[in-house]
């Protein structure tokens, strides 16, 4: 269980955004991952570039790149970032009938990119979802997740496993 105070908490329990003026700019990188499982019929539409609205893992590569530049007008108390770099991956996993999004943000300032990174894989996931639904309702988007972080005072974290 952490032992630090939520820091987006004042003193009166009151929800506010975190002051980040005294933090030092230094170069940040997140990346996140996480999977869409859908019917292998389904899956194979968005291999084959075939699915009825189009090419479902480059519109998705957009939309996740878009999602991470929005994260401050979806997330409350985010700060809005320059990114300097998002860097967006789909791989098909037939065994598994499933496509995995990994998402690498970065920025130089004062706060990390880990909500960007989270958001974009969301929303590359909800794009695929919101393409191929006509065909199939039933995917289910899991395991979105922080994979590594790297930069700020609190150093780099590596999610285990």
């Amino acid at each position: 269980m952490p032992t630090d105070p939520l820091t987006h908490f004042d003193a009166q329990g009151q929800a506010h955004m975190v002051d980040v003026a005294a933090k030092a700019e230094t170069h940040r990188v997140a990346r996140a991952s996480g999977r869409i499982r859908m019917q292998p019929a389904t899956l194979a539409l968005v291999a084959a570039g075939h699915a009825k609205k189009g090419d479902v893992i480059g519109i998705a590569r957009i939309a996740a790149i878009q999602g991470a530049k929005r994260t401050a007008e979806l997330v409350p108390l985010c700060h809005p970032l320059p990114l300097t770099h998002v860097a967006v991956e789909f791989e098909i996993d037939a065994a598994l009938s499933e496509v995995r999004c990994t998402v690498q943000a970065e920025t130089f300032g004062r706060t990390g990119v880990e909500m960007e990174a989270l958001t974009a894989v969301q929303v590359g996931l909800l794009t695929i979802y919101d393409m191929c639904k006509a065909v199939d309702r039933g995917m289910v988007m899991t395991d979105i997740r922080l994979l590594e972080k790297r930069g700020g005072k609190s150093g780099n974290w590596s999610a285990a496993g």
